[in-house]
């Protein structure tokens, strides 16, 4: 029973230790960049050695790796990815997955979307990061293209387009390059973006003839 304890609480101390050098690192770099931030100045800020953040996390590629992850997952015990799925698997009304898109993009953009900017700009000088801002996108796009299958299974698409051409939207609109331009520089709210990506959505994918978007909707669901 002690040794069950044991292993139980230093798995917590694990974790612990983990989210403490995550979040010394996002600060680190989102303040100096990635090329001027050192793995000590993260290891000090965290209160580890540096051979621990190497062998948590193998390197800056892998910090930035795991920060990506932890954003991508949003507030809340529930992942971000996963409330998506239901309210794109549950929901009749097409309006309200969009306005649940939307306000998810909210929550998550402020997350993500700096990281990405972050590995965009330090990808020409540094191959690691050129390799993984493919590798983001890419699996962007596979998540984009999910959501278009799940919508078009659905019956929710307008008939003229195609899930490969949603999926190119729903990346598009979900590019940190539009968070940039919107948010970073013209200083909208976050919450004002989502509803802006969730009323683009409808209006670029969304059959106008569903029978369902004459209805009232009946819950928020995200």
């Amino acid at each position: 029973m002690q040794r069950r304890y044991d292993s139980t609480r230093r798995q917590e101390q694990a974790r612990q230790t983990g989210d403490a050098i995550l979040a010394a690192a996002r600060r680190r770099f989102l303040d100096r960049g990635f090329a001027s931030t050192t793995i000590a100045s993260i290891a000090s800020d965290a209160g580890v050695s540096v051979d621990t953040v190497y062998k948590s996390f193998g390197g800056k590629p892998g910090l930035v790796r795991a920060i990506c992850a932890h954003a991508l997952a949003g507030q809340g015990p529930v992942h971000a990815e996963s409330r998506s799925d239901t309210l794109q698997t549950t929901e009749p009304d097409p309006r309200i997955i969009m306005q649940g898109i939307g306000r998810l993009t909210a929550e998550v953009a402020p997350r993500i979307a700096p990281i990405l900017l972050l590995i965009r700009d330090a990808a020409s000088a540094d191959s690691g990061m050129a390799e993984l801002k493919s590798e983001m996108e890419a699996q962007r796009l596979e998540r984009m293209t999910h959501n278009a299958g799940n919508l078009a299974t659905a019956g929710h698409l307008r008939p003229d387009i195609t899930v490969e051409s949603v999926a190119e939207i729903m990346w598009t609109y979900s590019s940190p390059e539009l968070y940039e331009l919107l948010v970073i520089n013209r200083g909208w709210s976050v919450e004002r973006f989502g509803t802006f990506v969730g009323d683009a959505l409808q209006a670029a994918i969304i059959d106008p003839n569903n029978p369902q978007r004459q209805q009232a909707p009946s819950s928020h669901r995200t």
